[in-house]
């Protein structure tokens, strides 16, 4: 199973309120070069999103985010998600994870949780909330006796700062919001986030 975190140096992290602007939205990032996309399961419409994507750009690799439940497990891979995210974990939620067929990333933000999911076999890690849970200093602190240990840092990371964590050896990919500015998604201008995407996806 291929890796989520070796298809691209950074992650869009996705919020959906019009399912009419998954399609166009997700072209858009892919022809910037950012073809993994977190489609995040805040919204109502969050599924249809991915289901859109997933029938209609199918150069897009797309998965859920926010996925907290074992349930969202199941609806997710159903709707089309090829990987899984969620800002933390507990024993059932890994374990649907564990099951689901695709890859997947738990949310962790402290060394305890990492060890917990190392013994699980589990190498492959969000961390979240990224520089409110100690930023790249953490991440460097981990690095030392957790080296097995793979992240893709997410929350409150910008284009400023993603060089720094990628120029990490336990980071490999970053996850954000910066390429999709909120006035940028209401006005539909699939352009400026193609080109957000590009600066995004020049990083690495």
């Amino acid at each position: 199973m291929t890796s989520v975190l070796d298809l691209a140096p950074v992650v869009p992290v996705v919020v959906v309120d019009d399912p009419a602007d998954a399609v166009p939205l997700a072209r858009a990032l892919v022809a910037g070069g950012l073809p993994v996309i977190e489609v995040t399961l805040r919204t109502p419409v969050a599924l249809e999103a991915i289901r859109a994507i997933a029938a209609l750009v199918p150069e897009a690799v797309v998965g859920a985010g926010t996925v907290i439940t074992p349930e969202s497990v199941t609806e997710s891979v159903t709707a089309g998600a090829r990987f899984l995210v969620s800002p933390g974990w507990t024993g059932s939620l890994l374990d649907a994870m564990l099951t689901s067929g695709v890859p997947f990333l738990p949310g962790v933000s402290t060394a305890s949780e990492v060890v917990a999911l190392l013994e699980r076999g589990v190498t492959e890690m969000k961390f979240f909330p990224a520089e409110a849970a100690g930023g790249t200093a953490y991440l460097k602190s981990l690095w030392g006796p957790l080296p097995q240990a793979r992240f893709c840092p997410t929350g409150g990371i910008s284009l400023a700062s993603a060089e720094s964590y990628l120029a990490l050896p336990n980071v490999a990919c970053v996850g954000g919001t910066w390429m999709l500015p909120p006035d940028t998604l209401r006005e539909k201008d699939w352009p400026r986030v193609e080109k957000l995407a590009r600066e995004a996806a020049a990083l690495r």
